[in-house]
Order: C-alpha cells, then structure tokens, then sequence
C-alpha cells in the first residue's frame, strides 16, 4: 500500500493500514524542514504522535513500513516507491491538482492499481474516477476489474467527517450515516433504570464506558482508556450488562417544525420584502376605488358591465377618449377616475423601488432574526464547516453562522440557503452575541485553528453555561486535556472533541482495502465502519445464515439488499431523487437471523476496525 500525502491524513491513513490490517506501507511526504515540522503547502503543519510511531518503525528497519521525502508523487517517485507491483494507491495532499496528476501518473504506471484520491470537488471526482477506469479497461482490454477488484474510488475527508460533526451539536442526531437515500443515526441511549427494558432500535451498536460520567474519563477525546466500550455485542451481552448505556441504530426523522420557505423561487427575494404591509393596503384602495367607479359607470350608463370596467381602465391610465358631449355622470366619473390614476402613479414607482431594493438585499447576507432561538451557532465555513452547514441544513436544523473572511468558500452557500451569516473575528467581543449564543442549543467551532475553536467555547460557556459544544480539534493531547477541563467545569453540559483526520481516515482505509464504505461512526473514541459488501467476495458469509455470519465485537450484518443484481445502485451513499427512493426497493434492515445467503447478495455491514480487515481476508482470526 502506498500513501501520498502532505498533512495529518497521510500519517493516520498510513498507521491504519500498518497497525488495523498490517499492510505494508510506503508513505510519500514532503521533505521536513530544518526547524522539524513538516512542509505542506499551507507551510508547517501539527502533526500527531503517530508520525514518530512510523518513523520508529523505520528506524528499526521494519520491513512492512518505508518513507520517500518527495514535494509530489511524480512518475519517478512513485516507480521508486514501487507502484508497480503495488496493490492500492492513495493520494490524500491537500491540492486537488496534486492528486489528480498524481493519479494519472499512476495510472499510466499499473493500470491493475486501486487508486484511492481524495478530492473535494464531487463532480469532478466522478468523472475523473470514470476516466481513470476507462484508462485502466483501453490499456488491458481482458482485464477484468470486477474480479481484480481495480477500481478509482474518490473521497473527501470533509464529506466523511461532516456528518459526524454535524450530528455531535445536535440533540438526539450524534452520530449519522447515508445509506439508500436514507439518514440513519447511532443513537446513545442511557441505561435503563430498573424495570425497564431498553430500546434496541434496528440493533445494538455498542456497549458505553462504565466511566461515561467520570470526569478523568477519555470516551469524549481522541484517547482511549481503561474503560473502553463494547462495540458490535451479542443479546447476551446487552442483557448482562448494567448501568451502561448503548449506542443504538435507527433511522432519522425529523420531528420538529419544518423551517418555513423565505423565496419566492430558489433564488428571490422574501415575499413580504417585495410587497410590504403599506404597499398591499394602498394597492387595496386602489383596486377598490376602481372597483367602485366600475359600478358607478355601469349604473350611469347602462353600458355592459365588461365595457364599463374596460372604459374605467382607459380612464385610470389616461389613454382613453375625452368625455365631451357626454352625459355629466360620465365626464364626472372620467375626472375622477383620472385622479385616481394619479395617486396609482407613486404607487407604482414606490413598489418598483421596494422590490428593487428587496432582490438586493436578497443577495447580501442574512442577519440572525430577532426571535431566532434553539439553532445552531456553526463557526468557520471553510471545507469543512461548508459540509457540515449543508448536513445541519438536510435535516432542517436552524443554523447561524460566524465567519471572519467574507470570501471563505461556504459564504456563497450561506446565502444560497438564506442561512444568517455574522461576519466578524469570533474572539472579538459582541460577535457571538450577535450570533443569539445565548438562545442557541449548540456551538459547533470547525475552524482550522483549535485556539480560535477553544476561545470561542470558552466565551460561549461564559454565556451560557449549559450549552452543548463540539470542537474540531488537531492534535490529541490538548483535545485529551480540554475535554477533561470542560467537562469537569461543566459536568451537567455535552462536550466533544473531534478530529476531521480521525475520522476520515478509516474510511480511506478501507476504500484502500477495495470495498465500499459507507461511513464512519465515532464510539467515544473508537470507529465503526459500515461497509457494502458482496456476499460473493465473502467465503465466511456465502452458505450460511444471517446469525451465523455475524461474530460479536468483530462484524455484524444490519442489512441485506432486496433490489435485483441488476437494479442495484453502485453507491448506497450517494443521494437520491425522493421520487426514486418511493418506488425502488432498497435495504431490509436487521433481516431475520435465519436468512440464508447467497452469492449473489449485498449486504451492509457494520464492523469494527480489525474485524473488517479479517473479513476481508486481511488478517488472520480465530476459526468460525
């Protein structure tokens, strides 16, 4: 395995397929400066302790695990690195641009190479992924990618992390994954008191610490201690087990109030910017008094209802005929239907202004409405924090968001969705209050720097002291020690601390291993995978019931796939259209422990770290 990288990614993907699958991996970084970071091209990066666990290994001369310093994987680098003769690539830099050249260089390389790029850009990544496996089928026209399992498989660490983000701000929606079209969340559950019998949703997840209300514990930081949870138990366990609460699977249903529509079309004005109270009453008045001199004319003379009103028009916009020679009735009520076209004439240059200025105002940002309460205060929309704002936004949560860079990449997005926006320096005093922190039911701080994300936590716990906060934090000691310090100073309130690079890297991993991931989901500090999977590719699932195949703490499978081979959809995590949704069939979840599977099934499993890599034939495990 191969992994190209300039930041915190490279190294973790790198640990995972070393110490989770025990690959061997030559890691591709860039040369370290003389001051002992690391160069990237956003200049020195954090990294984690687990460059010095790599590097160690490398020193010991372990053969499994190599380093090349390189700026880029060029075609000599990677020929160096042995791309060759290798199984997977991953290309995780920063620039999309890097990847990509990188990617067709391999390519040109190993047509047989599983490619595993990172991009941001969605649209581009499908047709780049199309394009490389069209490579791979001109330059081997027998080669069977299918069976060799040669695939270009692109994902972004932003869209793997941000639903777990989003969901760690959000009451009862902590841990959330895609899969048909469907939003499914990992809910934690409290420990049933006594007499009652807990919920098990579509099934049981995990077992928590027995340490979830300690403040020493670590289950909120990226470390692991003593008192770890139970991930993937069986009934027994669950049963045996007291005074720890689960983590459970159900789907997500969003019970509250719908946001109510703002536009008149996707991109407009608010209706009651355009025609405000006034407006709607003077051209009331004025419908009316046209009205009535319509009646008037018709009662004077005899004329056709139809011809009267025509005849009131003319005389409203002054382009009818003069009344000379009439009766006194009708050049009485031609004056006056002139004056009342008149006072239509303001009216009209007032409307066309107010609308005018409300389509401005349409495209500047919104402010935070005065009675807004409840919402989400999401600080930062760079990469990441625009992912998040788009997942709080597909569950209908009410979001306001504080950016200090009016050009940062998700303000386009903010305003699209008609989302309030507060421009400002967040450790600037007044910008979380112009935020209505004081009213908001959660802090999600996804900016880059983690003394910005601390601060602002700081500040909004000094606002309110109850408020659930989420921090995207980089290194693991201080998110460690900052989880600890809050909670303890706050034990009655929700804190969390994660890692974009945590949780995305087993997702790259096993996208490395050549299945499909649908998502990652955080167990404290631990990661469940869900992944899609044929059953022919699996000789511990072909042949043998549903509880047969399951093991306990290591792999268990949730769901099995109802549609036709033919009629499958080869990304269970992509979105789909409502209306196809309705009609085709899709996954049957928690299926009956006494199905038999066959060959030909898809199922969806959810799998602990090690138990996927000895699924997958990876590592070697006790016998079934």
């Amino acid at each position: 395995m191969i992994v190209s990288g300039d930041d915190v990614l490279a190294v973790r993907l790198g640990a995972e397929l070393h110490d989770v699958y025990r690959e061997r991996v030559t890691l591709i970084v860039p040369p370290a400066p003389p001051s002992g970071g690391w160069a990237g091209p956003r200049g020195l990066v954090r990294v984690s302790a687990l460059i010095g666990r790599l590097s160690s290994a490398v020193a010991r001369n372990d053969p499994s695990v190599r380093e090349i310093e390189a700026a880029e994987p060029t075609e000599d680098v990677l020929r160096q690195a042995g791309a060759t003769e290798a199984a997977a690539l991953a290309l995780v830099h920063e620039d999309d641009e890097t990847n990509i050249r990188g990617a067709l260089a391999a390519r040109r390389l190993n047509p047989r190479l599983r490619l595993v790029i990172r991009l941001y850009n969605r649209k581009l990544g499908q047709r780049l992924a199309e394009l490389l496996d069209q490579a791979a089928d001109v330059t081997l026209p027998g080669l069977d990618a299918a069976a060799l399992d040669v695939s270009t498989i692109v994902l972004s660490d932003a869209d793997t992390a941000a639903p777990a983000l989003a969901a760690s701000a959000v009451a009862g929606t902590r841990k959330v994954i895609a899969a048909d079209g469907l939003l499914l969340r990992a809910a934690e559950r409290p420990p049933p008191g006594p007499g009652e019998i807990a919920d098990p949703g579509l099934c049981t997840l995990a077992l928590l610490s027995a340490t979830a209300q300690d403040p020493a514990g670590t289950e909120g930081s990226d470390r692991s201690g003593a008192a770890a949870p139970l991930l993937l138990p069986d009934d027994a366990a669950v049963a045996a087990a007291t005074g720890r609460g689960t983590i459970v699977l159900e789907t997500v249903a969003h019970t509250g109030p719908p946001l109510p529509p703002r536009r008149l079309a996707r991109r407009g004005a608010p209706l009651a910017e355009v025609f405000t109270v006034r407006l709607r009453w003077a051209l009331a008045a004025v419908a009316a008094a046209v009205c009535a001199l319509a009646v008037a004319l018709w009662a004077a003379t005899d004329d056709h209802p139809l011809r009267a009103g025509y005849l009131t028009l003319l005389d409203l916009f002054a382009i009818g005929e003069s009344a000379v020679g009439e009766p006194v009735a009708r050049q009485t009520i031609q004056l006056v239907s002139g004056l009342v076209g008149l006072a239509l004439l303001p009216i009209l240059v007032a409307g066309a202004l107010q609308a005018l200025g409300a389509f401005r105002g349409s495209a500047a940002l919104r402010r935070p409405p005065r009675g807004l309460s409840g919402h989400v205060v999401l600080l930062g929309l760079g990469k990441i924090g625009t992912r998040v704002l788009a997942q709080l936004r597909d569950l209908d949560i009410p979001v306001v968001c504080v950016e200090e860079d009016p050009d940062a990449r998700g303000v386009p997005l903010a305003r699209r969705l008609g989302v309030p926006v507060v421009l400002g320096d967040v450790t600037q005093e007044g910008v979380l209050e112009s935020a209505k922190i004081e009213r908001a039911s959660a802090l999600l701080a996804v900016t880059s720097s983690d003394a910005t994300n601390l601060e602002a936590a700081l500040c909004a716990r000094g606002v309110q002291p109850g408020l659930r906060v989420s921090l995207r934090i980089y290194d693991d000691d201080f998110a460690t020690a900052v989880y600890r310090t809050l909670r303890a100073a706050h034990p009655g309130a929700l804190t969390r601390s994660r890692s974009v690079s945590t949780l995305a890297a087993p997702a790259f991993a096993g996208a490395m291993m050549g299945r499909q991931i649908l998502g990652a989901v955080p167990v404290e500090r631990r990661v469940l995978l869900f992944a899609a999977l044929d059953v022919a590719g699996l000789p511990r699932f072909a042949g043998r019931t549903v509880a047969e195949a399951d093991r306990a703490g290591a792999w268990r499978i949730v769901a099995l796939d109802t549609a036709e081979p033919a009629d499958r959809h080869p990304d269970l995590a992509a979105p789909r259209p409502r209306e196809e949704n309705a009609d085709a069939a899709g996954l049957l979840w928690n299926p009956h422990p006494g199905y038999v599977l066959r060959p030909e099934d898809r199922v969806v499993v959810a799998a602990t770290r090690l138990g996927l890599a000895e699924l997958l034939g990876r590592r070697r495990g006790p016998a079934l």
